[in-house]
This record gives structure tokens, sequence and C-alpha cells, in this order.
């Protein structure tokens, strides 16, 4: 967004809340990012105190400063409360990834339509709910669209990963929150044991986003040991710290991707997912990375009965509004994929769908072309769409 806005103006000037890619491209940070990293709501009531000193600062020196416009990215239950104060002070105000609403909190449309001048969206279906709602949108496109190649090469990326060419390849997902891997891991791993019983030799990658979760999930894995389990948080051969747990290192000459794409500042997850054959994760923007990447997935979720009603009460909503909640059957507005959530993620039901997944050629060609063309739904020039929308905004040209 930052390039897209230098582009049309290089004399902008921008500060506020970022991370290291953010200063890269000249912004100015009151505040390092991982101050709103929080992972539940347990990690945010324990960071409370923190974040309300930081949303107040923030609110301080914006007013202070009284910028053409303000941009709220994501984040917003932190956001959208600034967004207000400053829309009411006179401040034009963008909100970039516009809330589920149409999930979960439909009633936030109230403080929506008071807090944003501008809603920028990624989906194209949230155009008209949010216009419907009287608030100005642009749909922009997804990020991911762009940052995943179109045409995944399984090969090179299992070179990456030192992995045999003729072996079925599953990765194994289950979350980057304490909680989800609590939940979901035990379930995913008693499968992958039923699936390495109908394949001895299926390897399982498991990314994992950091050490802490890696050494979470490791335990777990002491507990279901999997033959060909490997646990990985950084790209075999870099240096970046562990990178296997179990299985053979990376060849160190693995071929370059047929595309020439630079996959050096990829996740992990990526690299684990354009090489599986399919995917077994838990439901997130990881579900739609795997569709991205075109992979035959199957999704799944596990909360506690008190996680359940802390959500109920949240939101005012035993469930969920849409009949789906993996991104990729949203945006389809079907099962294009299963959803095996709660009482229904049995082990043996894990397994069944996730076999068809590794090995049913007729639905792996089926999914890669449906995702193939959600792929091409979804890319559009994220960067300079957003960032016209924006400029219009500070110029007083928007709706």
């Amino acid at each position: 967004m930052l390039r897209g806005l230098r582009a049309r103006d290089p004399q902008v000037r921008a500060r506020g809340i970022g991370g290291p890619a953010m200063a890269r491209e000249g912004f100015e940070a009151w505040h390092p990012m991982d101050a709103l990293s929080v992972f539940g709501y347990v990690d945010a009531l324990r960071r409370a105190p923190r974040l309300i000193r930081t949303w107040r600062d923030t609110l301080r020196r914006t007013l202070d400063w009284r910028p053409d416009v303000f941009v709220g990215v994501d984040a917003p239950d932190f956001n959208l409360r600034l967004e207000e104060k400053l829309r009411a002070a006179g401040i034009p105000t963008v909100h970039f990834v516009g809330p589920s609403i149409w999930a979960w909190r439909f009633e936030r449309i109230h403080q929506i339509r008071r807090a944003v001048s501008h809603m920028l969206v990624l989906f194209p279906f949230e155009v008209e709910l949010y216009r419907g709602q009287g608030v100005p949108v642009t749909y922009v496109g997804h990020p991911l669209a762009e940052l995943i190649p179109v045409r995944p090469d399984r090969a090179a990326a299992r070179a990456r990963l030192g992995l045999e060419p003729g072996r079925r390849v599953l990765a194994l997902m289950p979350g980057s929150r304490e909680s989800e891997i609590r939940l979901l891991a035990p379930r995913f791993l008693q499968a992958a044991q039923l699936l390495v019983r109908q394949d001895p030799g299926l390897r399982i990658v498991v990314p994992m986003v950091n050490q802490h979760r890696r050494a979470q999930f490791e335990a777990i894995l002491a507990q279901h040991p999997v033959p060909g389990c490997r646990v990985l948080s950084a790209l075999p051969g870099t240096g970046q710290g562990p990178a296997q747990g179990r299985g053979p290192a990376a060849a160190p000459d693995a071929p370059a991707r047929a595309d020439g794409q630079d996959t050096a500042d990829w996740p992990i997850a990526w690299h684990a997912m354009e090489a599986a054959d399919a995917v077994l994760v838990a439901s997130g923007t990881a579900t739609l990375e795997a569709a991205l990447f075109k992979r035959p997935l199957v999704i799944s979720y596990v909360i506690t009965p008190w996680m359940r009603r802390i959500m109920a009460w949240k939101s005012g909503q035993d469930a969920p509004s849409l009949p789906w909640i993996g991104l990729p059957n949203i945006l389809e507005r079907e099962f294009v994929v299963p959803e095996l959530l709660q009482e229904a993620a049995t082990p043996q039901a894990l397994t069944e769908h996730t076999w068809a997944a590794l090995t049913d050629a007729a639905l792996a060609e089926r999914i890669s072309r449906r995702f193939t063309a959600l792929h091409e739904t979804l890319s559009r020039d994220t960067p300079g769409l957003a960032a016209q929308a924006i400029l219009d905004v500070s110029h007083g040209h928007a709706a």
C-alpha cells in the first residue's frame, strides 16, 4: 500500500503503527506492529494495559498531527474505535480489510458507518454488503493472490524441502495458536497414523510458525508418533534456525522454480503447501492460502465449550450466520472442500476425507480448476487500487 501511495505521490508521509517492512518504505513507527499482535481472548486480556496505552497514544499523536487521512489496517476492535474518534474530529478515515460481519457480529455495521469514510475489502461479495449499508466501499482484491503463484511448482518445492519426488505428501497444519494446536494436533496426528498405515510411504510435513509452537507440537507428536513426519519452522539449509524434525535434509542444489519466482521470503507454510498433494488444515487464512496453491484440502476446527460461550456472548450469535467457516467455501458459496468441526472432527472422519484428497486424481483436477478461477477473481492491483482510494479520500474526491 505504501509503495502504491509513493508511486502516485512521492511526497507522502506516513506515521503510526507498523513493522520493519513498512519502515523500509519510509514509514515512521510510533509503535511496533507487535503492540497489536494478540492471539485470542486470553492473550488480549493479559495485554490489555499495553493495548490501551498504545491506543491512547496513537489517538493523541494523530489528533496532534492531523493527517489528510487515517488508514486502519485490520485489527477492527482497535482501529474502529480510533477511526470513530478521528472521523468525529474531522479526519477522514479508510479501513483496509472489511470486518467479517457477514459471519459474526453484524451489528458492528452501525459502528463502521460512524467510523469509516471508505472501506477497502478483499472479497468481491463484500461490496454489495457494505454498499447496501451505506458505507462507501472499494474492492481491491486480496494481496495473497498476487504473492502466491498462479501455477504452483510442486517439484521445485519438494526439492527445496528434500522430499522424494515419488511419494505422496500431506501438509499437516493444526494452527498457529496454542489453543488450536492443543485441541487439533492430537486429532490430526491420530488421523496421520491411520493414513500412514494405508500408505507407508506417505510423507507428512508440519510447518510451525515459531519455535514455541514447534516445541508444543513436538511434545504432542511424542505422544502420537507418526513415521515420516517432519516438523519445520524454517526452510532446510537456510541457516534460519532449526529447520527439520525427522527426515532427510533439503537438497543443497535444489532447482529454481520454473517461473523464476523468488521464494526466499515465503513463510515455511507456503513451501509445505506447494510441495503437498493435499492439506489438512485448521480454519483460518491458511485455508485460502491452500486454495491459492490449488491443493485439495480438508478444513477442521475445534474450540472448547468455554470459548464457544465467550464467542456467543461477544457476538450475540450461537453460530456464524453462514453455513461455511472456511474461506474457500465462503468465497465459492458452497462446500467445495469438506469442513469437519467440533464433534465431527474425529480421527476416522479426518482420515477418510484426507485420504480422498490425497488419492483421488479427478477430485484434485476439479479442485485445481475451481481454485484457479478463484485466484483470478481475487487477483487485482491491490497496492494501486488501495492507494488510489486512499488518495481520493484524502483529497475529498471519494464518495
